[in-house]
């Protein structure tokens, strides 16, 4: 029993001192496995921490949908006051009439980011080496962390923006209000590719803003524990016990920052709501 301990001991600072070594290791793709011939190879933790979130909000929310009760509490209680707000103050100041059209999407975009953020910030990549006994795997990490998934969700939003504004206006005319507006013809030279720029921009603003928000965060953490890693690493090797120190100012450090970290976990994913709201409103609404 002392020796399996001692071995799963072993196994935990191994890959603690792997994922110190290298501060990008938290934040890159990683497959699941090694093995080419496998399917898991084709899987990366980004992916598998995308469809984890997904789940869990099929799961969780309809759970939560199904209490009837006349004063929500608890989950359903927290769930109902954030899609109220995004809702009533969020949505229904740019859409007006048009807010429950278009809700469902906005609030299952919020909740997908939110909940990918948060389940970034759990260690399953330790919780799984130490159960497989490989300091090289990784199963956790952040999905918006991955500028390709950020990316697949501002598409999204950018195909879903121009399609109702097709749909609302017709075609030739919401080319027209969303190239040239009300200027003169002979200005179009000028403000077409100028608005083909922005329209460009606007899926790569929500793209780039949330990847570099979420692994900019996640960077910092890496380096302070890496700092951490660091002292643990001398004072075990070399007897450097007053390097002790370093490792518990750069854990508090990195305490203070997985805070911050929650709170930037609810404002990125209510900015790019909230910029998706505006920028569908413009679509449908062009004349404002």
């Amino acid at each position: 029993m002392i020796a399996e301990v001692a071995a799963h001991t072993q196994t935990l600072l191994a890959s603690v001192f792997v994922a110190g070594a290298d501060p990008l290791s938290h934040v890159i793709p990683h497959e699941l496995s090694a093995d080419k011939a496998s399917f898991w190879h084709y899987v990366y933790n980004h992916m598998l921490m995308l469809v984890l979130a997904a789940l869990l909000l099929v799961i969780f929310v309809p759970i939560a949908a199904r209490k009837k009760a006349l004063v929500p509490t608890g989950f359903r209680n927290f769930l109902e006051a954030i899609l109220q707000y995004i809702r009533n103050e969020v949505a229904r100041p740019v859409l007006g009439k048009d807010t429950d059209t278009f809700i469902p999407f906005l609030w299952t975009l919020f909740c997908l980011i939110l909940t990918a953020n948060l389940l970034g910030m759990l260690p399953l990549t330790y919780v799984g080496q130490l159960a497989f006994q490989d300091p090289h795997l990784h199963i956790g990490g952040t999905a918006t962390g991955n500028v390709g998934i950020t990316a697949g969700l501002a598409i999204c939003a950018f195909l879903l923006f121009h399609l109702s504004g097709i749909k609302r206006l017709g075609g030739g005319h919401y080319a027209k209000h969303i190239l040239l507006g009300h200027g003169p013809l002979w200005l179009a030279p000028l403000f077409v590719p100028i608005e083909i720029a922005g329209m460009l921009v606007k899926p790569f603003a929500l793209a780039i803003r949330l990847f570099a928000n979420m692994t900019g965060g996640h960077i910092v953490l890496a380096v302070l524990m890496g700092f951490a890693v660091t002292g643990l690493r001398m004072a075990l090797d070399d007897g450097s016990y007053g390097m002790l120190g370093v490792t518990l100012v750069s854990v508090i450090g990195a305490l203070a920052i997985n805070l911050l970290e929650i709170f930037v976990s609810f404002l990125q994913a209510y900015i790019f709501t909230f910029l998706s709201v505006l920028f569908l409103g413009a679509s449908i609404h062009p004349e404002h």
